[in-house]
């Protein structure tokens, strides 16, 4: 008798169900639970852009009717909304790497806030809840879409200006052949 195995029978290994499902927290801007790294950077961005656009909308409106120190208060009150809303995604961020939230003050510290986007989560559950769900598409999104913007606002700031210079000394240069 040979003692090799017949390739056409069932296999007759012991599989068992996976029962272990991994956890995780709930996702929304104005929930108390840890954020990931590029949720947090969205809605950093986000926010700025949105208390940005209401400030300058605000400040255009009290400006227009003279009341600049109208003008002043109010962006002042949105520059410290804005900075506090920072303060609590930075505690949430922060908790998403098991440490406490007093670690948020590093917002206010030149490069060193780049912590928060650099600093990996902690896998699986930690003291402070169950681990950020994973980004979707649209997270993504938003963040390509918030730094080609950034970029462009940069190249716009550098080239428009340049322009301009050409444009005065092309002006000048035009006038001068003239009154040759």
């Amino acid at each position: 008798m040979t003692d090799t195995a017949n390739p056409y029978l069932a296999p007759g290994a012991r599989i068992t169900e996976q029962t272990e499902v991994e956890e995780y927290g709930e996702v929304g801007l104005f929930r108390n639970t840890r954020i990931g790294r590029v949720r947090y950077m969205a809605y950093g961005m986000a926010t700025t852009m949105l208390f940005g656009f209401a400030g300058i909308v605000l400040g255009a409106l009290f400006g227009a009717f003279k009341a600049s120190g109208a003008a002043v208060v109010i962006f002042l009150a949105v520059y410290a909304g804005m900075a506090i809303f920072h303060v609590w995604l930075a505690v949430r961020r922060s908790r998403d790497f098991n440490v406490t939230g007093w670690l948020a003050l590093l917002v206010f510290v030149p490069l060193a806030n780049l912590a928060f986007l650099f600093v990996p989560g902690t896998d699986g559950a930690n003291r402070f809840g169950p681990k950020p769900p994973p980004n979707k598409g649209a997270t993504a999104l938003l963040i390509v879409i918030f730094l080609l913007l950034a970029v462009i606002g940069i190249l716009a700031a550098i080239a428009i200006p340049a322009y301009q210079g050409y444009v005065k000394r092309a002006h000048a240069a035009q006038e001068f052949s003239q009154q040759r």
